[in-house]
C-alpha cells in the first residue's frame, strides 16, 4: 500500500463529464488498496472570470472621482480562491456517488499556513494532524489547491501555477511516495509541440533541468513546485487525464539525476513571451552604477533577469541593457524616471516585442561545445542575438518576438531532440 496524492488542473477538471472521468481514477487508486489525497485546481476559465470581476471593480473610482492607488489584495484572494472550493465540492460529492469515502478540504480547514502575501504566497507549513489520520482511516481527501490561510486567518492564495506547489506541498508534509500531476499533456517534451512537431516526450528529466525549463517558460510544472520536490526529494510524475480507459500512459519521471538514465547533452528548448528589454543610455561607467539600476528595480518590487553592460561611444559612460516581466514594464520605467538623477543615465529605451529562448541540460556541465552549436544555429537562420545569459546547466537568448517559432524549431532539430538519447550500459 502506498501514500499518494494526485493533483488535476483546470482543464481536467473543466466540466462535469471531466470530474466524473477524474473521479474513476482516483477511485482505482482507492480500489488498489492506496491511502489518496486529491488537490485540484478551479475549473477551466473559471479563476480568468473571477480576476476579470475584481479588475472590473478595481477600476472604479474612489469617493473622491479617483482611481484607486492598488487592488484590495486580501479580498481579491477571498474571490479567486472560491473556484477550487467549488471543484473540490463537486468531485467528494463524485466519489461518494461511486460508494467511496471522501471529503473536501479547503486550505484553512487543514490548515495550509502562508505567508502575508496576498496573490503570491508563500507556504509556511502544512499541519497533517486531522487529514493524515484521515486518510489513514479510509478517507480520499479531496482538497482544495492555490490557497492557504494566513496568521490574520485571511485566506490568501499562491499565485498562477499555485495548485502544483500545493500539491507537492501536502505530498511532503504526508510522507507520500510520490505525487502524481495530471494535466492535458501527456508528460514533459523536448519543447513545445505545437512550435516543434517532432518534439519528444521524455520518460525521465532531472529536478534541475525541469526547475530551469519551469522558470524559462515552460508551463507544465509551477517553478516553485519543483524546487520544493527537489529539496525533499519527492517523484513527481506528470501525465494526462486525458487517457482513454485501459490506454497507455506512462508520463514522466521528474527525479533526481543520479536516477535518470538517459544520457544528454540537451534535454529541452524552453521560450518565454513575457519578457521586456530596458536600455538605459550613456550610463556612468564606474563601480555601483548597476547596483543603483537593480535597487530601483527591487524598491519598485521589479524582478532583473538578463543582463549586458557595453561601451557608449562617449568616453566613461556605457550602455546597460537588461530585461524584466512584461507586464512590469510600465512599473520599471516609472522607477527610473524617479530615480534618474539618483543613478545617472542620459536616455532610456525599451522593447516588449521580444523573446527568451533558452536550452537546457544537465550534460552541458560535461560536455564543450553547446554555445558554438547555438549560436551556429540562429546563425544560420540569420537570427540576432540580443542579450546572453548562462548558468552551469542553461543557455538563454533574448531575441526579436518574431523569430521564436523559427528559434525554437532550428535549435531542437540542432541538438537532435527529434532523436531518442543513448542509454547508460553498465559494465556486466
Amino acid at each position: 500500500m502506498a501514500r499518494i496524492v494526485m493533483k488535476f488542473g483546470g482543464t481536467s477538471v473543466a466540466n462535469l463529464e471531466r470530474i466524473r472521468h477524474v473521479a474513476s481514477l482516483v477511485e482505482k487508486e482507492a480500489k488498489g488498496g492506496n491511502e489518496v489525497a486529491v488537490v485540484v485546481s478551479a475549473m477551466s476559465g473559471e479563476t480568468n472570470r473571477l480576476v476579470a470581476l475584481v479588475d472590473e471593480l478595481d477600476a472604479d473610482a474612489g469617493p473622491d472621482g479617483k482611481k484607486w492607488g492598488e487592488a484590495i489584495e486580501d479580498e481579491y484572494d477571498s474571490i479567486v480562491a472560491s473556484g477550487e472550493q467549488v471543484t473540490s465540492g463537486l468531485l467528494a460529492i463524485a466519489l461518494r456517488r461511486r460508494g467511496l469515502r471522501a471529503r473536501s478540504w479547503l486550505g484553512w480547514q487543514i490548515p495550509l499556513r502562508t505567508d502575508m502575501a496576498h496573490s503570491m504566497a508563500r507556504i509556511a507549513e502544512i499541519e497533517s494532524s486531522a487529514i493524515g489520520p484521515s486518510l489513514a482511516d479510509g478517507n480520499i481527501a479531496v482538497v482544495a489547491g492555490f490557497q492557504g490561510v494566513n496568521e490574520q486567518r485571511r485566506i490568501s492564495t499562491l499565485g498562477r501555477g499555485g495548485s502544483d506547489t500545493s500539491a507537492v506541498a501536502l505530498a511532503v508534509a504526508l510522507k507520500a511516495d510520490r505525487c502524481d500531476i495530471y494535466t492535458d499533456v501527456d508528460g514533459i517534451y523536448t519543447t513545445d509541440p505545437r512550435i516543434a512537431k517532432d518534439a519528444r516526450r521524455l520518460n525521465r528529466i532531472a529536478f534541475e533541468e525541469m526547475l530551469e525549463l519551469a522558470s524559462l517558460g515552460a508551463k507544465v510544472l509551477q517553478t516553485r513546485s519543483v524546487e520544493l520536490a527537489m529539496n525533499y526529494n519527492l517523484p513527481i510524475r506528470v501525465l494526462t487525464s486525458m487517457a482513454a480507459e485501459g490506454e497507455e500512459n506512462p508520463g514522466t519521471l521528474v527525479c533526481h539525476e543520479d536516477e535518470t538514465m538517459e544520457e544528454r547533452v540537451v534535454s529541452g528548448v524552453a521560450y518565454s513571451r513575457d519578457e521586456a528589454q530596458i536600455t538605459l543610455l550613456r550610463l556612468k561607467d564606474q563601480p555601483g552604477m548597476v547596483a543603483k539600476v537593480c535597487k530601483a528595480m527591487a524598491e519598485a518590487n521589479v524582478i532583473v533577469d538578463m543582463i549586458v553592460q557595453g561601451i557608449s561611444k562617449s568616453d566613461r559612460a556605457a550602455n546597460l541593457t537588461y530585461t524584466v516581466g512584461k507586464r512590469d514594464l510600465e512599473k520599471a520605467l516609472a522607477a527610473l524616471e524617479k530615480s534618474k538623477d539618483t543613478i545617472g543615465f542620459e536616455g532610456v529605451k525599451s522593447d516588449s516585442d521580444v523573446t527568451k529562448v533558452s536550452v537546457v541540460g544537465i550534460g552541458m556541465r560535461s560536455h564543450t561545445g553547446v554555445a558554438q552549436t547555438m549560436f551556429e544555429a540562429l546563425a544560420k537562420r540569420n537570427i540576432n542575438v540580443k542579450v546572453i545569459a548562462t548558468s552551469e546547466i542553461k543557455i538563454s537568448v533574448l531575441i526579436d518576438a518574431e523569430y521564436t517559432e523559427l528559434a525554437v524549431r532550428a535549435l531542437h532539430s540542432a541538438f537532435e531532440l527529434d532523436q531518442a538519447a543513448k542509454l547508460k550500459v553498465s559494465a556486466p
